[in-house]
């Protein structure tokens, strides 16, 4: 049990540390200091600092996959499910921001076979957001536009949301966002 604790530590400081300084530019030795540990007792924990990159992605990756099959299965029209999943991304980002932060940035430094599975959970996640834009538009729910266009303009404008700083004011930034997706920003 403690060896568990000890390694979810592990992952949360190399979670702040990444966002810090970069994954690049983050030691073994910085990782350690970090949890108290020296840096030759880290490994009795994890097996390489990658393997941290993994481990954070990945769960990421798995919670928002999970919440997305449960949006996928309700009977909610695709505008709710559009809000459904624009909340996710910010209430994603406001309690997690520092994993969060290697999962939209960091994950480009894993190597094989850690990116393919990481890359495919991410592609299927788009995909089925993808579906639901398309569903909104042929339901005539949502305008006619290219699908693949208001997918990243959904995801690039949630991006951001981990570097938010009034983090109380978030219910309300969220509502703002899902409003100007939805209904834009002109009168």
């Amino acid at each position: 049990m403690a060896s568990i604790q000890k390694k979810e530590a592990i992952l949360v400081a190399a979670a702040k540390l990444f966002r810090d300084r970069g994954y690049q530019a983050t030691s073994m030795r910085d990782l350690a200091e970090a949890v108290d540990l020296k840096a030759s007792s880290l490994y009795n924990h994890i097996g390489s600092k990658e393997e941290i990159l993994s481990d954070i992605c990945m769960q990421n990756a798995d919670r928002f996959s999970a919440e997305m099959g449960i949006i996928v299965q309700t009977t909610n029209s695709p505008i709710d499910k559009i809000k459904a999943l624009i909340n996710l991304h910010i209430e994603m980002a406001i309690t997690d921001y520092t994993s969060i932060t290697s999962f939209n940035d960091e994950w480009r430094h894993l190597s094989e076979p850690s990116l393919s599975e990481f890359t495919s959970k991410r592609k299927l996640y788009e995909q089925q957001f993808l579906e639901i834009i398309e569903e909104g538009i042929s339901q005539d729910q949502l305008k006619y536009m290219d699908p693949q266009i208001c997918l990243n303009t959904i995801l690039s404008s949630t991006r951001w949301v981990y570097d938010y700083k009034p983090k109380a004011e978030m219910g309300e930034a969220a509502n703002t966002i899902v409003n100007m997706l939805l209904h834009g920003i002109s009168k």
